[in-house]
């Protein structure tokens, strides 16, 4: 009589579709908190503590330094890559965030996955984006500035997003890809550093803001961040970057339900194109 074979991991037995259910649902939840926490730390503030506090998670789990000193020069260069772009990425995300709706900066956000996965930029979602730009910067002369540097930041997230996917993957396929994310976590610490540490002051003398800056990052960036590392291994590159691209569809509900932002016809409009690129799509093999 044979012996019952082991039971597989967790991570192993669920499909790697939940585990990107589980990050869309993470990736505007904590930064739907993290708005919240505007009017006390400025943007770069509650992106730096959502950093750090990553970062200190994934040192306490995985000590990733340990992992990374043994890396090959190569592979090492790909991490440090990786935590720049969670820097810039996390920062000006953050800076779009305070300055246009969820669901505005999530359909900006989309066109990059897009591209990655169909080589080219929805026409129709561009239109309807542009449409929406439009009316947003002729509302009114004295928040033209403020709304236009916020479309600046979210196309600026847009193209990062492209090369955390990017990356990110090839981290995934290196193998051990959760404590090269702890490494590049760290990193991401470090080059968010000078532009964060003074807006999050006011969040290091009282616990109640560090407390609440700590659980953005552990929100946005531990749970998303991990998650779309297991399905990541086992989705094809172009299969994961269009299931981001329903990404908008999880950033309107969220900023509806927890931040009062009734999206705008356009939004739907490019929210509907998204998903029905998503619907053609045949993934590889």
């Amino acid at each position: 009589m044979s012996a019952a074979a082991p039971a597989r991991p967790l991570v192993d037995r669920l499909p790697p579709h939940a585990w990107f259910l589980v990050s869309a649902i993470f990736h505007y939840l904590g930064p739907s908190f993290a708005v919240l926490l505007f009017a006390s730390i400025a943007p770069s503030g509650v992106a730096w503590l959502r950093i750090a506090s990553a970062g200190l998670v994934f040192a306490i789990w995985r000590r990733p330094w340990r992992f990374f000193a043994a890396l090959p020069r190569q592979d090492q260069t790909i991490v440090i890559a990786l935590g720049v772009v969670l820097a810039v990425m996390n920062t000006v995300f953050y800076e779009a965030i305070a300055r246009l709706p969820l669901a505005t900066v999530g359909a900006i956000e989309f066109l990059g996955p897009i591209a990655v996965a169909a080589g080219a930029p929805a026409p129709g979602a561009i239109s309807a984006l542009s449409a929406r730009c439009r009316r947003g910067l002729h509302s009114h002369r004295h928040a033209t500035c403020w709304r236009a540097s916020g479309y600046v930041y979210a196309f600026a997230n847009c193209g990062l997003f492209v090369l955390y996917i990017l990356l990110g993957h090839r981290v995934a396929s290196a193998g051990a890809g959760i404590d090269r994310l702890g490494a590049a976590m760290l990193i991401a610490t470090v080059a968010a550093f000078p532009v964060g540490i003074h807006a999050a002051l006011p969040a290091l003398s009282d616990p109640v803001l560090l407390a609440a800056g700590v659980g953005v990052g552990v929100s946005s960036s531990v749970i998303p961040y991990v998650c779309d590392q297991l399905a990541m291994l086992r989705l094809p590159r172009a299969t994961f970057a269009l299931l981001l691209s329903l990404l908008p569809a999880t950033a309107a509900a969220i900023g509806f339900l927890v931040l009062d932002q009734v999206p705008t016809l356009a939004e739907l409009l490019a929210i509907l194109l998204v998903i029905g690129g998503v619907a053609l799509h045949r993934p590889e093999s």
